[in-house]
């Protein structure tokens, strides 16, 4: 048994979910699905691959992907700009790497030291 979670984008009403959920049952394994129109989440369960899902429900012809979001306690750097986003349900942020760090969205420290008061030649750059 395996779970795959997509995200869709645009499901704004009943007969988008009907299409959905007639489309994926029609892969071979599928067990259940459930849409979550709210989140634009669609869960799906059963003995099958998540490439052949992920192909199943392009065919919708709406923008579909892998679930992104994991909960902001599993990401070492919740706050960063690969993280974050706005679109994102409650306690959720984008799952990144943990390659990431907090030094790729802070300005470098070489720009500040040579703009420095410390530095003398700082007037002579500016």
């Amino acid at each position: 048994m395996q779970t795959v979670a997509l995200r869709v984008a645009c499901i704004d009403c009943e007969g988008c979910e009907r299409k959905i959920k007639q489309i994926l049952f029609g892969v071979k394994g599928v067990k259940s699905v459930v849409v979550d129109a709210k989140q634009q989440k669609v869960t799906v369960m059963g003995y099958i691959e998540p490439k052949k899902v992920l192909e199943a429900a392009k065919s919708t012809r709406k923008k579909v992907e892998l679930w992104p979001y994991v909960p902001y306690t599993m990401v070492a750097n919740p706050y960063i700009s690969q993280a974050y986003d706005k679109k994102a349900p409650p306690n959720m942020v984008r799952k990144v790497l943990d390659t990431a760090s907090v030094n790729e969205t802070t300005i470098d420290d070489s720009y500040s030291i040579i703009f420095s008061d410390e530095n003398p030649n700082s007037c002579s750059i500016m």
